[in-house]
């Protein structure tokens, strides 16, 4: 569901936590767990396929305003303090962008930031994404002793004719290097790879599954290349992507690999070894709550009374100016109540295990009732199995996940 900005040049009114606090339609009887997300925008080259917040440090790494941006990062956590006053964060993500460019001095004094203004769960995941260049493999050690838990390498391919067309900085040796790297400096790491590649054949996405799993992955990721609007690919689409069939039977192969190295499939694009799921994910896809910092940062956070959604300035120089002045926050609305079922559904049918029917009332304040016809309709049509107490997409259900998902879309 595509979330409107509000333009440039506007700000959300500046309210207290009073104005969240204050009576509504909702009754949520308990807050869900809550995490921290801190966007780090910038990248050594824009890739022709993303559609995140990144923008290219055209003039190398060392002029990247890190100084700045950590102020303003401290500036716009401490602005959002009332709003989660008293709640532990159980994970933390840094995501971008490639946060890997800023030093581990600099990831070390954000992480000592935040642990000074928010009490952190005792087992709190601390994610770092980090892509597989020669200088950022060098730092992974220090972000390691800077209090990063788990690192997420953007490998995508193994394969150099892939990785050039995907628009990647990094070549096949880089990424071996990097995963070696990664593998000896953390108990946890997650590469993520990318399938249904230009010209990519069976034999070619085996290999980079493969090899992949050579390294022993905790954690893998797996992404469908898909073409987003407002991107290069969008623009200039390009040739020789696989059809539907094959794409789907790539996935079925991906899945068979990697169920044989005893990595389970428990999300849509996710494997993961047993006690190695990412829990910063998991809070995501559970409808947990998160708060965003960072440069078009989301936030989702629960009160008594309602659910918000707030974003953060987009352009980096405006949201540090904006920051700095004690207003990052560009839009900042209520989740309407009609729209609440298709938003926990969106998330929680990613999710092999699927949810807990009582854990949709816990979550958004409505009756089972306002998702019982989507899930007859669902198991009607075999995407969906439940129980008494238990919702889960069946194998079909996540292969056909948007038809699932859309089921539960508002009238």
């Amino acid at each position: 569901m595509t979330i409107p900005i509000l333009p440039a040049a506007s700000a959300a009114p500046a309210r207290d936590v009073m104005h969240y606090l204050r009576p509504g339609l909702l009754q949520l009887s308990s807050l869900p767990p809550l995490a921290l997300y801190i966007h780090i925008p910038w990248c050594l080259r824009k890739c022709p396929y993303c559609d995140f917040n990144s923008h290219e440090a055209r003039e190398g790494a060392a002029a990247l305003p890190e100084q700045r941006y950590l102020d303003a990062l401290q500036a716009d956590l401490e602005a959002a303090l009332p709003l989660v006053w008293g709640r532990t964060v159980h994970s933390v993500f840094i995501g971008g962008g490639t946060p890997s460019l800023f030093s581990p001095e600099a990831i070390d004094r954000l992480l000592a930031a935040v642990r000074a203004r928010l009490p952190l769960d005792a087992g709190c995941e601390v994610t770092l994404e980090a892509n597989p260049g020669t200088f950022e493999k060098e730092r992974f050690r220090a972000f390691r002793g800077a209090g990063v838990t788990r690192l997420s390498i953007g490998v995508q391919s193994f394969n150099d004719q892939h990785l050039a067309a995907l628009g990647r900085v990094h070549d096949r040796a880089q990424a071996l290097a990097a995963v070696q790297e990664a593998s000896e400096a953390f108990e946890t790491f997650n590469l993520d790879l990318m399938y249904a590649l230009p010209g990519q054949s069976m034999a070619e996405l085996e290999d980079d599954v493969r090899q992949a799993l050579a390294h022993a992955p905790p954690h893998l990721s797996i992404y469908h290349l898909s073409i987003e609007p407002n991107t290069f690919f969008a623009r200039h689409p390009p040739a020789g992507l696989p059809e539907d069939d094959d794409a789907y039977a790539m996935l079925d192969r991906i899945t068979e690999l990697t169920a044989a190295a005893q990595l389970q499939r428990y999300e849509v694009s996710a494997y993961a070894r047993a006690g190695h799921q990412c829990l910063h994910n998991r809070n995501y896809w559970q409808f947990g709550d998160y708060l965003g910092i960072g440069a078009g940062a989301h936030s989702k956070l629960s009160f008594a009374h309602r659910i918000v959604r707030q974003v953060r300035f987009r352009e980096p120089q405006r949201y540090m100016a904006q920051a700095l002045a004690g207003n990052a926050i560009a839009q900042d609305e209520d989740v309407r109540r009609a729209d609440l079922p298709f938003e926990f559904m969106l998330n929680a049918l990613r999710l092999r295990e699927g949810f807990a029917l009582a854990e949709f009332t816990e979550r958004t304040g409505l009756a089972l009732t306002a998702i019982e016809r989507g899930l007859t309709q669902a198991e009607a049509r075999g995407l969906l199995a439940r129980d008494m107490e238990r919702a889960w997409p069946t194998e079909r259900g996540l292969d056909f996940l948007n038809d699932l998902q859309e089921l539960f879309l508002p009238d």
